[in-house]
């Protein structure tokens, strides 16, 4: 009888707890960004696990760039899609983040952890990415071979076959 009870409460406890979406992110390295190491003059930005990042303008694709703050709701939103679109792009695409206008490093290191980010993310401490990126997040860039800008997404994603379709459409790879 105790058994039964045990369990009868656990099932009402557990059946009553709100579901949870948390998923355990990374700071992981930014070791695997692939990039022009003979490019000079560019906007150069440190990787969030604190060692040597990659200048922006330096960057080789296909890979999809993400520019997001722990700060910025949307951004926060487009992770469950950003997280789906990378399990399916790995070996296929790049992802990066980068993150910008923290009020400190470590809310944008959290911000990975806790929304379970586990691709390579930049970090701009004074918004000097905004050379490159311009003002306003989220904003999503598709970096071509050549490192050329193929396009962007202004905004936040909707879905994730939103983020398929422009990779397809700019960087003419099929997921």
């Amino acid at each position: 009888m105790r058994k039964a009870l045990a369990a009868v409460t656990l099932l009402l406890l557990t059946a009553c707890s709100p579901s949870s979406s948390y998923v355990k992110g990374e700071v992981v390295s930014c070791e695997s960004i692939s990039q022009d190491k003979t490019f000079t003059g560019g906007v150069t930005m440190d990787c969030l696990d604190r060692t040597d990042g990659a200048q922006l303008g330096a960057l080789r694709g296909p890979m999809v760039v993400n520019v997001w703050g722990s700060w910025c709701g949307p951004c926060k939103e487009e992770m469950p899609i950003l997280r789906s679109f990378y399990a399916k792009a790995k070996g296929k695409v790049a992802l990066i983040g980068v993150d910008v206008e923290e009020a400190t490093f470590d809310d944008g290191r959290r911000f990975v952890e806790r929304n379970g980010i586990v691709w390579p993310n930049l970090y701009d401490p004074d918004g000097r990415s905004r050379k490159y990126f311009g003002l306003g997040v989220p904003v999503t860039w598709f970096i071509a071979a050549d490192g050329s800008v193929a396009g962007k997404k202004i905004g936040v994603l909707k879905n994730e076959i939103e983020l398929i379709t422009l990779t397809n459409k700019y960087l003419g790879v099929r997921l």
